[in-house]
């Protein structure tokens, strides 16, 4: 049996997330969801209008025989802006913060040194806001959220929002794509 590991991720639109976690080897499955507010079974449109403290999320299941915690963070700080609060692009609220959601302490740990390391390098002209919070309950979002760039990749926003980031993963990851 795969000893396999978890966690959750807040970077955005989580159908972005999703896109380029679904291309990455060692992945074993990535669920677009909600994390870290206080309503019960929240729906997109609530999450969506700010009130119920969720955050889009998605949730990485991944072997770490094949990638690790730490190159599943690399990817996650390269596809997406940590600097911005409460925001991705047009994206703005706290429902789509940059955050990690750990599911053990060493994670954690991992996670802070990973950020402590790329300020140190100054990579963004601004600090990483990504926040590191302990994981709550995940609700699965709706059907048809799941899998939506690979079901909806000629719509507008995919084209726009979602594919560059998709081809970012791809050109900067080019061995952690899955065969």
């Amino acid at each position: 049996m795969e000893n396999l590991q978890t966690v959750v991720l807040g970077g955005g639109c989580f159908w972005c997330i999703e896109a380029v976690f679904d291309r990455m080897e060692g992945v074993t499955s990535v669920e677009s969801g909600y994390m870290g507010g206080h309503v019960d079974k929240p729906t997109y449109r609530q999450v969506c209008n700010g009130d119920t403290g969720h955050v889009e999320v998605v949730r990485v299941t991944f072997d770490p025989a094949k990638t690790s915690y730490r190159e599943v963070l690399d990817v996650f700080f390269t596809v997406h802006d940590p600097t911005t609060l409460n925001r991705q692009g047009n994206d703005m609220g706290t429902q789509y913060r940059s955050v990690i959601f750990y599911s053990s302490e060493e994670q954690h740990r991992e996670a802070k040194k990973v950020i402590d390391e790329l300020n140190a390098e100054h990579i963004w002209p601004n600090p990483i806001v990504t926040s590191l919070e302990p994981a709550s309950k995940f609700f699965i979002a709706e059907d048809y959220h799941q899998e939506y760039f690979t079901n909806n990749g000629s719509q507008p926003y995919c084209q726009l929002v979602v594919a560059p980031k998709v081809k970012k993963f791809q050109q900067k990851f080019a061995e952690k794509l899955k065969a």
